[in-house]
């Protein structure tokens, strides 16, 4: 019997997907509940399970758009366990390189596990599948490991374009030549999540009036608490405690207080939220998600540690749900990990509102008429002003700073 891949349901409104990558080589034998091709909506990434035992059939190549309930496969019941090889060298695309170690030593062949998207992508960088590390099953090389290839090639080609004198570990790059005016350009097609990325952020600037607001914190309490109670959070609640949380709660408690910040505007309509739904941003290789911490206006400050951590895991594995990414209130971006010391944050539409957080810096203030070194760090407020007014961004603002300035506020909630 001969059981059909269909392409699932990945979520309300998702009506197209593109095939990322098949776990297993045309022919392969597979498992039922195996997991047997990844496909890429626009919001994540969802692997296919097989719905029973057999030898696999592909009938869908990697990197083709197809619609939900398409047959993208078929699983032979009768098929054996034998015919697991049968096929490989078409699925796998395998390259082979050949390397030569000494004039009198006989050629040595090796095949390289490739998948066909990352082949593509290395051809056009002129990279050689051979001199790129696989992590895939059996150590084939996905998209992931090409693109990120493809980056250190470029990194190590602007190291020598700006004379730095460290050499790369590899050879030097051979795509621009030293003295020459020889030029490269290549072409690599949008992720299905990257088209979404791109509509929303220009959908946060065309169809919002948003504005900013900025203020700053002072994070001298809230460092002193993680150096007082650092290992006995730790022992007790087996979870680091870090900033998110402290600021989730802190958003959490403005929220309740200025309940236009948590809304949405619905055609003429305004919806309130009387729940906080905490959007967090995460960069991952294939770009930003922002995974939802739910009810965290419930959630103590070890529970929203332990959620943090549990969303941005599954956030960089590729393995966030629809529910887990759809239906927050409210967002919080961190650009302090990279190093930004200021920014303007875009609306998470169709949301009213985003909080930034920055680098901490230590500067000087003014504290009591004295000037003192002070570990300080620029927030930023943006929102829509067709339902948030400026008087309350800024207070909602000012209130989030007394909170974190005075973490005490929030243990006893005033």
């Amino acid at each position: 019997m001969k059981v059909r891949i269909k392409v699932p349901e990945v979520g309300e409104s998702i009506t197209e997907v593109t095939i990322g990558q098949w776990l297993k080589p045309d022919g392969a034998y597979v498992e039922r509940d195996e997991p047997v091709c990844e496909i890429e909506s626009e919001k994540a990434t969802f692997e296919v399970p097989a719905e029973e035992s057999g030898v696999l059939k592909i009938l869908v190549k990697e990197g083709e758009t197809v619609r939900v309930g398409d047959v993208i496969g078929e699983i032979d019941t009768a098929g054996k366990a034998e015919g697991a090889e049968a096929g490989v060298a078409e699925a796998e695309a395998p390259v082979e390189t050949r390397s030569e170690p000494a004039p009198e030593a006989s050629r040595q062949e090796t095949v390289v596990k490739v998948s066909p998207v990352a082949a593509r992508i290395l051809a056009e960088a002129g990279i050689s599948p051979a001199d790129v590390k696989g992590t895939g099953a059996g150590g084939r090389i996905t998209k992931e490991d090409a693109l990120r290839a493809v980056a250190e090639k470029e990194k190590a080609s602007r190291q020598v374009d700006t004379g730095t004198k460290t050499a790369p570990k590899e050879a030097p790059p051979t795509v621009t030549d030293i003295g020459t005016d020889q030029r490269r350009t290549s072409r690599e097609r949008m992720s299905t999540l990257r088209q979404t990325i791109s509509r929303r952020l220009v959908a946060a600037k065309n169809e919002t009036a948003m504005l900013t607001t900025f203020n700053e914190v002072d994070m001298s309490e809230i460092l002193r608490l993680r150096k007082a109670y650092r290992e006995t959070f730790q022992e007790k609640f087996g979870i680091r405690l870090g900033f998110m949380s402290f600021f989730v709660k802190a958003c959490t408690i403005a929220l309740k207080e200025f309940p236009a910040v948590n809304a949405q505007i619905d055609g003429t309509d305004i919806v309130y939220h009387d729940y906080c739904d905490i959007g967090i941003a995460v960069s991952t290789d294939r770009g930003l998600v922002v995974p939802v911490i739910r009810n965290a206006e419930r959630l103590s400050l070890a529970e929203i540690e332990k959620e943090v951590a549990r969303l941005a895991e599954k956030a960089r594995q590729n393995k966030l749900t629809i529910e887990e990414m759809s239906g927050g209130t409210f967002t919080i971006t961190n650009g302090g990990v990279f190093g930004s010391l200021l920014s303007t944050p875009l609306l998470n539409y169709p949301q009213s509102a985003i909080l930034g957080m920055h680098k901490i810096q230590e500067r000087p203030v003014v504290i009591d008429g004295e000037i003192g070194i002070r570990p300080m760090m620029y927030v930023a407020l943006s929102y829509d002003h067709r339902i948030i007014d400026g008087r309350e961004s800024v207070r909602f603002l000012v209130r989030v700073k007394e909170l974190l300035e005075d973490p005490t506020r929030m243990l006893l909630n005033v």
